[in-house]
C-alpha cells in the first residue's frame, strides 16, 4: 500500500491518535514526545495533500518533490510509532526499562538511512557527501572534546546500567538525589531540597558515587543514626534493652526495616572531664529513602517516650548551673500538692469511688507517670499484665483481633482508663490500645491496689458490681441486649469478677 494514498494517510493518522492516547493514559510524562509524532504526521498528511493535489492539477515538479517528502516523513511517523510501541509500551510491561539513549539512537540510525535514500531519489551521490562529513566531524570533535566526553559518558551510563533511574546516589561533595533521568550531555538528579541538579556526565564517571541502598539481591534500604547522651551512672545494659525494646515493638516505626532489626549501641565514654555522660546511638535500615527526617524525627520520638517510662533521663551538660531557690518546706508542699492531683484523677474512675480519702492517697503514692508517643501500643490484645492505665491527657484507638483480622472498634480521649480487669482479676488483655497522639498516662500496677484490699476486703463486691456493669454495657452496644437481658448478665459477671478477684489477691 503505497503511503501516497488517501487509505494509508487515514490509517496512519488513526494509529497515531490511538497509540498517543493509549501512551497519555498508561506512561506520564511523555507529552514531548507525542507533540514530536504529531508534527511529523501532520507534515506527512499535508505532504500527501500536496501530492495528490499535483498530481490532478500535473504540477511535474511538485509532484516530485512531494512524493519524496511524503516518502521521508511518512516513514518518520511511522518509525516513531514503532519505536513508542516497542520501547514505551511493550518492553517495560515485560519488566525491563529500556535506557532512553537506546531508542534515541535506533531513532538516529533511522533517520541517516532516510535521509540517504530520499537524497538518492534526488540524484545526489551519498558517497561524496560522507566523505565531506568526515572532514567536519573531525573538526568538530578536536573543538568539542568537553562536550563528546558527555556524549560517550551519557551512553556508558545507560549501557551499563551503573546508574538506573530513580537511584539515590551521593556526589562527592555529599549532595544526595535521586537520578530523574540521564541525557546525552549530563544527568538530572532530584535533591531532597525540591531542587534539581545537572552533573555532567563526565563528572560522573571520574567520581566516585554512592548508590544509597542498593545491594545485590536485597531490598532498597539505608543505614542511619541516631544520637543520644545518658548519665555514665545509668547502666548501658538498661538503656540498650529499653531503647531496643522500644523501637522494635509493634506497630513497627513507618519506613523502617524489619531486618535487620533496629538496635542501640553504646559508643563511648565522653573522654573529657568536663562531661560525664556516655554516647549512644540508634541505627536503622530506611525503606523509602526520601523520607530520612521525618523517620528520624519518629524513632527520637518513641525513643524519648521509652526512656520516659523507664525513669532513664537525657544527659545535660555539666557545665549547666540550675539555681533554685528551694527548701524542705518548698519541697514537701510540691509533692503534696502533685499527690493531691493524683488523689484527684483517681476520683474520677468509677469503680475508686467506693474508697475512702486515706485508700486513695494509698493508690496515688503509687501511680508511676508513663508517656507513650503517637503509634505506640499502650497495651496488646491476649497479654497478661496486672496493672491499668489511666489517661490524662492524649486520645487513642481501639483495636480488636477477630479471626486473625484487626478491626478499628473505638477511639477514646482523656481523662478516662483501661485494663482494669488486669489489675483487678490478671485477665489478659481483651483489646490492643494504640496511641493515636501523645497519651500522657499513670500506671496503677495490682501491689499498690493488694495494699488496699488487704486493708478492707468488703469492697471487693462492690467493685465486682462497678466493673461488671462496664462490661455488661460495652456488651450491650455491641449486641443489642434488651434491659431484662442486660440486669441478668451484670449479676452473672458480677459474681464472675468477684471470684476471681478474691482468688487474684489471695482472700476467702
Amino acid at each position: 500500500m503505497a503511503l501516497t494514498s488517501w487509505l494509508t494517510a487515514s490509517y496512519i493518522f488513526m494509529s497515531f491518535l490511538v497509540i498517543a492516547a493509549v501512551l497519555r493514559s498508561f506512561v506520564a510524562g511523555n507529552n514531548g514526545l507525542i507533540k514530536r509524532v504529531a508534527f511529523f504526521c501532520l507534515v506527512y498528511l499535508l505532504s500527501v495533500v500536496i501530492f495528490q493535489l499535483s498530481a490532478s492539477f500535473f504540477w511535474t515538479q511538485t509532484h516530485s518533490i512531494s512524493s519524496n517528502l511524503v516518502f521521508l516523513m511518512g516513514w518518520l511517523t511511522l518509525i516513531e510509532l514503532f519505536s513508542i510501541i516497542l520501547f514505551k509500551l511493550t518492553i517495560p510491561r515485560l519488566g525491563y526499562q529500556p535506557p532512553s539513549i537506546i531508542s534515541d539512537i535506533f531513532f538516529g540510525l533511522s533517520i541517516i538511512i532516510l535521509l540517504v535514500m530520499t537524497l538518492s531519489n534526488f540524484g545526489v551521490d551519498a558517497s561524496s557527501i560522507a566523505a565531506t562529513s568526515a572532514v567536519v566531524t573531525g573538526i568538530l570533535a578536536i573543538g568539542l572534546q568537553a562536550t563528546l566526553g558527555n556524549i560517550i559518558g551519557g551512553v556508558a551510563l545507560q549501557l551499563d546500567r551503573s546508574i538506573r533511574l530513580g537511584d539515590w546516589i551521593q556526589l562527592d561533595n555529599g549532595m544526595q538525589g535521586r537520578v530523574q533521568e540521564i541525557r546525552w550531555r549530563h544527568t538530572v538528579i532530584e535533591t531532597r531540597d525540591w531542587d534539581t541538579l545537572i552533573v555532567p556526565n563526565s563528572s560522573l564517571l571520574a567520581a566516585n558515587i554512592i548508590i544509597l541502598g542498593k545491594r545485590v539481591g536485597q531490598a532498597t534500604q539505608h543505614r542511619m543514626w541516631v544520637y543520644f547522651n545518658v548519665d555514665f551512672r545509668t547502666n548501658p545494659s538498661h538503656v540498650i534493652d529499653v531503647v531496643e525494646a522500644a523501637l522494635q515493638a509493634e506497630p513497627t516505626i513507618l519506613n523502617i526495616a524489619t531486618h535487620p532489626k533496629p538496635n542501640c549501641i553504646c559508643l563511648d565514654f565522653s573522654g573529657d572531664r568536663r562531661d560525664s555522660y556516655a554516647h549512644y546511638a540508634i541505627r536503622y535500615w530506611l525503606t523509602e529513602i526520601q523520607e530520612d527526617d521525618p523517620t528520624n524525627s519518629l524513632v527520637r520520638k518513641r525513643l524519648y517516650a521509652a526512656l520516659h517510662r523507664a525513669n532513664i533521663p537525657l544527659a545535660i551538660p555539666a557545665a549547666q548551673v540550675f539555681i533554685d531557690n528551694d527548701d524542705s518546706k518548698r519541697r514537701t508542699q510540691r509533692d503534696r500538692q502533685k499527690l493531691l492531683e493524683k488523689v484527684d484523677i483517681l476520683s474520677e474512675l468509677d469503680f475508686i469511688s467506693e474508697l475512702n480519702e486515706n485508700e486513695r492517697v494509698i493508690l496515688a503514692q503509687g501511680l508511676k507517670s508513663f508517656l507513650f508517643t503517637k503509634g505506640e501500643n499502650i497495651m496488646v490484645q491476649n497479654d497478661e499484665a496486672n496493672w491499668l492505665y489511666i489517661l490524662t491527657k492524649g486520645s487513642a484507638e481501639v483495636w480488636l483481633e477477630l479471626g486473625g483480622k484487626q478491626s478499628k472498634v473505638a477511639d477514646i480521649s482523656a481523662p478516662t482508663f483501661v485494663g482494669e480487669m488486669g489489675l483487678m482479676t490478671g485477665s489478659p488483655r481483651t483489646a490492643t490500645i494504640v496511641a493515636s497522639t501523645d497519651v500522657y498516662s499513670y500506671r496503677l500496677h495490682k501491689d499498690t491496689f493488694e495494699k488496699v484490699i488487704l486493708q478492707r476486703p468488703a469492697i471487693i463486691k462492690k467493685i465486682s458490681k462497678i466493673l461488671a456493669t462496664r462490661a455488661v454495657e460495652t456488651s450491650l452496644i455491641q449486641n443489642k441486649l434488651n434491659e431484662e437481658v442486660k440486669n441478668h448478665k451484670i449479676e452473672k459477671e458480677s459474681n464472675d469478677i468477684f471470684i476471681k478477684i478474691t482468688s487474684f489477691f489471695g482472700l476467702n
